[in-house]
């Protein structure tokens, strides 16, 4: 009579090392990343959480035989020590103390490391093998991945069909886009492209998807050729009649289980291809390199024309802030007459519904951030019931949201006092508005970079002896990825200058560990500003959600700051309120007035 096995007490760690031992390795690199090196992972790739418990969405895990450690960066500086067992895993700031840097200090002469070569980008991959060398250790390149032979109830890849969309909303023929794509290889002499991005593929070929939650993209791989032909490697049962007629000639669908074969057909040519290394697996430049292709580095073709966006996606853009702006009115109506003595769950909940009842809803544009007291001090804190806390007066509420509409997409953060604010909330939150409003209100010429006007966010602060360890300002997509390269304000430098359309965050914030945190967000376009000597750009601010009055230190504002922030809420209530009902349009009057 068969017994059935007895339930193993083993963590995922011990049963990682015990599959290391089998495959003669001894330690293992986990990334928080999939094929596809974006920044929000289906189930099935979430390989990290299940090895490690952490749950942020950026991390790198380091197994060797005796020792382990998490690394991620300043925005997950608190969450990483709540949800991984520190008595078995150190945890690192991933650019302080990077993975190679730790795994040159720990492992031994001798050993064998593997890691899984479509989870890494070539540079990331060049750094663990020189650290392992240096220690008389080698990086192995595993065939598959060891991680995934223990995770016993693995979920299955996504498969939600993917959807045309329509030229009224993304204001190109795809084969226009194909065709500019096209353009700029024969420039620049080579014969295709490896697209790995799910978001510049959906861009490019005028598709959305439901793959990712949040993240309105088709999980694939495409080659986009200088003849303006693009090989789709696409699951097949995710493309319908309808998206198949849309695509049209030009566009082959391929299984995606032939880009393998398809990269080595390309080589076998000896074809010039270009692959983005900041992207692109490194499976897919060792397959190249290996059979003989020409191997270009450089941007993906799709970011730059993506990310400056048409006079029809801007219009959606603005239409969809309309739309949200009255959703948030109602939820912050709402939250003034009712929140106290609610959890951060049901706030969070409570403001999805809002966001449902508008038009052309389609779903989050990422997780929410409600975080009260210090769980707002945790930058990217997502609620989860065990966490919940109770909303109390004189606490502030950090509430970072967005949403995809069938038009454009929204992310704004507002941060929120119930009853009375303290001196320090006060000063702070001011310190972050006047960091904000210099960004917005920041002239630059044409050629500058998201670098170079980081500093205007961080001033006030500075002055003060503060800073925020996060990005100032992320790119967005249109009705795509609500982080989208290739630019960004940051103090990381940055070659790629600002543009016309391109849209970004503007979210400077303080976060004091343990009480609280403060940060205040808006999307904002850039535009071509008219009346200088030379041409300048400067930025159309998008977001119409008024900014918590009774958390501003009138007397730290300067004339020209305060100026902005009047004109900003005479705009929220011009535009806002005669979309309202009769009793949120009372709040917005009184949320809007002159300071």
């Amino acid at each position: 009579m068969d017994v059935a096995s007895p339930p193993t007490t083993l963590s995922p760690l011990d049963l990682l090392r015990a599959e290391l031992r089998r495959r003669g390795l001894d330690g293992f690199v986990v990334p928080r990343a999939d094929e596809h090196q974006g920044e929000y992972v289906p189930a099935s790739a979430k390989r990290l959480a299940f090895l490690t418990g952490f749950t942020g969405s950026a991390g790198v895990a380091v197994v060797l035989p005796e020792v382990a450690a998490v690394f991620s960066d300043g925005r997950y500086t608190l969450q990483i020590r709540k949800e991984v067992d520190t008595a078995r895993y150190e945890t690192r700031h991933i650019t302080e103390d990077p993975p190679h840097d730790w795994l040159q200090r720990n492992v031994k002469a001798g050993q064998r490391v593997g890691y899984d070569p479509w989870l890494h980008i070539p540079d990331d991959v060049k750094r663990l093998e020189d650290a392992a060398r240096a220690a008389g250790a080698s990086l192995v390149a595993c065939d598959d991945n060891p991680l995934d032979a223990v995770w016993p109830d693995r979920p299955a890849p996504p498969s939600a069909p993917a959807e045309v969309y329509p030229v009224e909303l993304s204001g190109r023929v795809a084969l226009d886009k194909r065709r500019e794509v096209a353009a700029q290889l024969e420039r620049d002499g080579e014969d295709a492209a490896v697209l790995t991005l799910p978001d510049s593929i959906a861009w490019l070929l005028n598709v959305r998807g439901r793959d990712l939650p949040g993240t309105p993209v088709v999980l694939s791989f495409a080659i986009v050729h200088r003849d303006a032909r693009v090989e789709w490697f696409v699951d097949a049962a995710k493309v319908d009649d309808a998206v198949r007629a849309h695509l049209g000639e030009g566009v082959a669908l391929r299984p995606r289980g032939e880009f393998r074969s398809a990269l080595c057909d390309l080589a076998a040519r000896r074809l010039a291809v270009r692959v983005d290394p900041s992207s692109i697996p490194a499976a897919v430049t060792a397959l190249l390199k290996a059979t003989g292709a020409r191997v270009s580095r450089g941007l993906d073709p799709c970011l730059m024309p993506k990310a400056c966006k048409n006079a029809v996606e801007l219009d959606g853009f603005r239409r969809a802030h309309r739309r949200d702006a009255v959703a948030m009115a109602r939820f912050l109506a709402w939250f003034d007459r009712e929140a106290l003595g609610l959890d951060e769950k049901t706030v969070s909940n409570r403001l999805l519904d809002f966001r449902k009842e508008q038009d052309l809803f389609v779903c989050p544009s990422f997780p929410t951030i409600a975080g009260t007291g210090p769980n707002g001090a945790i930058v990217h804190y997502h609620v989860r019931a065990k966490t919940a806390r109770t909303l109390e007066e004189g606490q502030l509420l950090l509430l970072d949201s967005g949403a995809h509409y069938r038009d454009g997409t929204t992310d704004v953060t507002r941060t929120l006092i119930l009853g009375q604010a303290s001196a320090e909330q006060r000063q702070h939150f001011t310190r972050v508005l006047q960091g904000h409003v210099d960004l917005a209100m920041a002239v630059f010429p044409p050629g500058t970079t998201g670098s170079q006007l980081d500093a205007l966010a961080r001033r006030p602060l500075w002055a003060e002896g503060l800073d925020y360890d996060h990005g100032t300002g992320h790119g967005v997509g249109s009705y795509l990825s609500v982080h989208e390269g290739p630019q960004r304000i940051s103090k990381v430098p940055s070659a790629v200058p600002l543009k016309p359309g391109m849209v970004l965050s503007n979210e400077p914030g303080y976060y004091k560990a343990g009480e609280y945190g403060i940060r205040i967000e808006n999307l904002q376009a850039v535009r071509a500003v008219e009346g200088g000597e030379r041409p300048m750009l400067g930025f159309e601010i998008l977001t119409l959600v008024p900014i918590d009055r009774r958390l501003i230190e009138t007397d730290m504002l300067t004339p020209e700051q305060r100026d902005w922030i009047n004109a900003y809420h005479e705009r929220v209530a011009e535009v806002v309120s005669p979309l309202l009902d009769a009793k949120t349009a009372i709040w917005l009057d009184a949320a809007t007035r002159p300071i």
